[in-house]
């Protein structure tokens, strides 16, 4: 999806529409992880991609960072993540750019994560943590994971813009300083008081971990294990799955459209409700084939 040329991408796109079709259910397990600005979160996943890898589960990360204004290419690359599992044919890392879209996911991301998880057991996205990540990573994986630092006022400024209700896991990084991890636990928890009904049958966590000792992983990956097994039981992934696919496809229109795009096919609802029901296993088939329909009734107007 990077390669802008028209053939190359035709061939990557019908690659992708035969992997959404063809991939097995629920496949991969998918988390996002998201936190302010050195939370720790690329060390936390240092941690659980070791963890994980001593059990015998081979990992995919995708990482998106900031831009670079001179090359449009990320900032961070993979050269300070991950330092542990750099030759280790069982990790797969991935850093992609977030280009123009300020702390949202590059448009490459989901096919990154939908190719990733046709091969890997797990797939972690990771974001830059400001601006629309959070919304755009809950779109992409099955757990969100919320990387808290203690004192550093993240957590309320969370709060404060809404999106205490996305993550599905907290995570209060760098529990080895004691009273200021656990004061922010404290404060996560009275947060989640106020952030409206829990999902049925699932109390959202709050656990205070140190990535750099290793405190609290273990615990860490059996509330992913948990949490997932919840989805399964009350057979509500793939709705999960398909509201993540709708939003991918509307926003794409939408970005690459505009609202006059839309309005060709007579706006967002009207398009919202031609959606088809198994769009988390058609979203790029069904984004090209929309798209065809906007240029073309563009062209009528």
């Amino acid at each position: 999806m990077d390669d802008a040329r028209p053939a190359r991408r035709r061939e990557a796109l019908e690659l992708l529409e035969t992997l959404e079709r063809e991939a097995p259910f629920p496949g991969a397990v998918r988390v996002g992880v998201t936190g302010a600005p050195g939370a720790g979160k690329s060390t936390l996943l240092d941690a659980l991609v070791r963890v994980l890898r001593e059990r015998g589960e081979s990992v995919g990360v995708v990482a998106v960072d900031p831009s670079s204004r001179r090359s449009g290419g990320a900032l961070l690359g993979d050269r300070i993540r991950l330092r542990s599992r750099g030759a280790d044919p069982g990790v797969f890392f991935r850093s992609m750019a977030a280009r123009d879209r300020l702390g949202g996911l590059a448009d490459a991301t989901r096919a990154s994560v939908l190719v990733l998880a046709c091969v890997f057991d797990r797939v972690f996205v990771e974001t830059v943590g400001v601006g629309q990540s959070e919304t755009d990573v809950a779109g992409l994986s099955d757990t969100l994971v919320y990387v808290a630092q203690p004192g550093a006022g993240d957590t309320l400024q969370f709060m404060k813009a809404g999106l205490l209700e996305l993550p599905d896991v907290f995570a209060v990084n760098k529990a080895d300083q004691g009273a200021p991890a656990q004061r922010t636990a404290g404060e996560l928890e009275s947060g989640l008081g106020l952030g409206g009904a829990e999902d049925a049958g699932w109390t959202r966590p709050v656990l205070c971990i140190s990535a750099t000792t290793g405190s609290g992983i273990d615990a860490l990956l059996d509330r992913l294990e948990a949490h997932r097994e919840h989805l399964l039981a009350r057979d509500a992934l793939p709705a999960r799955r398909r509201a993540g696919a709708e939003a991918f496809v509307l926003e794409g229109l939408s970005r690459r459209y505009g609202s006059f795009g839309l309005e060709a096919l007579g706006g967002a609802e009207a398009l919202r409700e031609r959606l088809p029901a198994d769009l988390d296993r058609a979203a790029f088939s069904v984004l090209r084939a929309l798209g065809a329909e906007v240029e073309e009734a563009l062209r009528k107007s």
